[in-house]
């Protein structure tokens, strides 16, 4: 019906509010309403606080009483740091609950729907759900592929080179662009970068061009624990360093600096990149942002933990000497070329901003 999709619509706007702050949490909106009347509304705001649901039927009160509910997440049937939101719609006596998808935790999943259906409650599923999926696209993969969303940005010239043959990179984008990468930070539950990058930038990794009440983790990939101990991304929040480096006199100095060391070595003597990947998702991060050089790019692509490219193309042309966005070896056969789809182009100011997500990173050789 075009209600259930209007309304659906706004509750997916009301669970975008909650877009910087719900880790790890997914971000929910619910709308509340009669005869395509809104009665009532509310979001997710953080972990720990009350659920979109919750808010809802308390603004709605005893007008919530056979009302339709329209969530974008199967409601919890289950007790967290929160009691069930089913529990509390089948106690309002709503009418029919129309949710935009199931969810993906396999403690809820479709628990909640046929809680709802055993009390009465006419239930509804898949209204809007491409949406509903992309607005929780890291709790998702963490949910069903045990980790998260990992999404690597890059900025170079039309060309594909991100830097000059120096090294030289800033700024190869607009500040409109880089304004909007810290919108990408922000919505991210972490920031990866690379020894490598961190030596040669000496990023700090905050967002600061966007309000947010909170500091993604800033996560470094560091082999051998080369990290300078005044580095700049030793202020402003939590960082974890992986390492594959067991030097218990580097890992004190760092832990002295208010950072973690987590050591995960693989059989080369580098950082187990698969296995920090399921560390993440084992602390609840659902998107991950990745900062980094072609080094860390690369590594992250031949161990099949790259979901997402986020492409800042600028208007300039940096040479065929540039530094390139990754290495792949010498490929020889077009079918172990990995394969993108690309999902979004749009201009941001003087450059172009490209979304393209991997399909295959099977082929690719060893390095």
């Amino acid at each position: 019906m075009n209600d259930d999709h209007l309304l659906m619509a706004k509750a997916l706007r009301l669970a975008e509010k909650g877009m910087y702050t719900t880790t790890p949490n997914p971000r929910v909106g619910c709308v509340i309403a009669r005869n395509g009347r809104v009665i009532s509304e509310g979001w997710h705001e953080r972990a720990g606080g009350a659920h979109a649901e919750v808010f809802a039927l308390e603004r709605a009160g005893v007008a919530a009483k056979d009302a339709t509910v329209y969530v974008t997440l199967e409601p919890c049937s289950h007790q967290g740091r929160t009691p069930p939101c089913v529990d509390a719609l089948i106690r309002a006596g709503v009418a029919r609950v129309v949710t935009a998808m199931r969810d993906p935790n396999p403690v809820v999943s479709g628990a909640g729907m046929q809680r709802l259906r055993d009390a009465g409650v006419t239930v509804d599923c898949g209204v809007l759900e491409s949406q509903a999926r992309e607005l929780n696209i890291g709790y998702i993969s963490r949910m069903t592929a045990g980790r998260p969303w990992m999404r690597v940005k890059i900025a170079s010239g039309l060309d594909g080179k991100t830097a000059l043959e120096n090294g030289a990179s800033q700024w190869i984008t607009s500040a409109h662009a880089r304004r909007d990468a810290h919108r990408w930070r922000a919505r991210s539950c972490a920031v990866m970068t690379g020894i490598g990058t961190l030596t040669d930038d000496d990023p700090r990794l905050t967002v600061r061009e966007v309000e947010t009440p909170r500091q993604p983790l800033r996560v470094v990939v560091d082999s051998r624990l080369r990290i300078a101990p005044g580095s700049k991304i030793f202020s402003g929040g939590g960082v974890l360093v992986a390492t594959a480096s067991d030097d218990e006199a580097k890992i004190t100095q760092i832990s002295g600096l208010g950072a973690e060391v987590l050591v995960l070595p693989d059989q080369y003597g580098k950082v187990d990149l698969r296995r920090l990947v399921a560390e993440l998702a084992a602390r609840g991060l659902n998107e991950v942002l990745v900062e980094a050089g072609i080094n860390l790019h690369s590594a992250l692509l031949r161990a099949g933990a790259v979901d997402e490219l986020l492409l800042y193309f600028a208007p300039k042309l940096l040479g065929d000497r540039g530094r390139g966005m990754f290495d792949l070896g010498a490929l020889s056969d077009m079918d172990a070329v990995p394969e993108l789809a690309v999902t979004e182009m749009r201009q941001i100011g003087p450059d172009l901003r490209m979304l393209a997500r991997l399909k295959n990173t099977t082929c690719l050789p060893e390095s």
